[in-house]
């Protein structure tokens, strides 16, 4: 739909059918389990609501509104009894910040209380990944074609620190927002060879070692990684082993769809490794939160990691 107002020509696409297919696709079937037993989202059972996508003097501007309830069954583990109910999603729109949005569960009458706790806790948990990946969805495939916004220059860290090896810009930025952003620039030592130190960010076993957290990685061009988790997602755009490695990188805290450009340089130094880091399109009220990020939950813990057991140093 093309519109005219003031001279300023603007485009809107209906994204309601598109939507509806993109919902169902990413909350039935949704699965969680622990010690109490198994949950699983079988169906959606209401789905109402609209939603839409306007160009306007190169922004996009996105309204969506939606009430979704959605069915889920159970097993407990010991007594393998069966168990049903609902969960209700009353307003997911584009006034509330996903993290923000109503979830309620229920459960039919009867016992299966410890399922229904399970359901509450990382059932919600589940489904609000979920919704947050529809609206990733909105704001990059059913755009596709559309007017994009012009990007602001981002304001970055003055800094003496540049790094040697130039690193291909990468698009990136938010959809239908400008924020401030800023340039994390940071240089570490690690008592590893750059191969050793290399697959600390590659290798799902390595990384939930030093995250003592939960992983997921692709460890391929294009493919997703997710650590701490689920509070840091993003995907890798280059690998090149014990050398280079670039990412779009995020924290679950960030503006919906924002990633940053991280770029790791290793510099092999015989039994040690310098590790460069420069992380470009940080939000700038976040920039002191993932400095520490990589200090501290990375950089830190994987030097603990590194140190040899008492073992061998009684050997040398």
């Amino acid at each position: 739909v093309w519109r005219w107002g003031q001279g300023v020509e603007v485009t809107e696409r209906d994204a309601t059918n598109w939507s509806k297919n993109k919902l169902r696709e990413l909350l039935v079937g949704i699965v969680v389990e622990d010690e109490a037993g198994s949950c699983e989202i079988s169906d959606l059972k209401l789905l109402e609501g609209e939603a839409s996508c306007s160009s306007r003097k190169g922004k996009l501007i996105f309204f969506y509104e939606w009430n979704i309830k959605l069915s889920w069954k159970g097993t407990a583990k010991e007594s393998c009894e069966k168990h049903k109910g609902s969960v209700e999603i009353p307003n997911l729109s584009e006034e509330n910040e996903v993290d923000d949005t109503e979830i309620n569960v229920s459960k039919k009458k009867g016992d299966g209380e410890m399922l229904k706790d399970l359901m509450r806790t990382e059932g919600t948990l589940k489904v609000r990944e979920a919704l947050a990946n529809y609206l990733k969805a909105l704001k990059t495939e059913f755009t596709l074609g559309m007017i994009l916004p012009t990007r602001a220059p981002a304001r970055e860290e003055l800094s003496s620190f540049v790094l040697q090896d130039s690193v291909s810009p990468i698009s990136l930025g938010t959809v239908g927002i400008k924020i401030p952003t800023a340039k994390i620039l940071l240089k570490e030592t690690f008592d590893s060879p750059a191969d050793e130190l290399y697959r600390f960010f590659v290798t799902k076993e390595l990384v939930q070692k030093f995250s003592k957290q939960a992983a997921v990685l692709e460890a391929e061009k294009g493919g997703k990684l997710q650590m701490f988790d689920g509070c840091v997602t993003g995907e890798y755009m280059e690998l090149l082993p014990s050398q280079r490695i670039v990412m779009k990188w995020r924290c679950r805290d960030w503006p919906e769809a924002h990633y940053a450009t991280v770029a790791l340089i290793f510099r092999d130094m015989s039994t040690q490794t310098e590790l460069q880091l420069e992380c470009k399109g940080v939000p700038v009220c976040k920039e002191e939160s993932t400095r520490q990020c990589w200090k501290k939950q990375h950089f830190e813990e994987i030097k603990v990691l590194l140190q040899p057991s008492p073992k061998a140093k009684a050997d040398e």
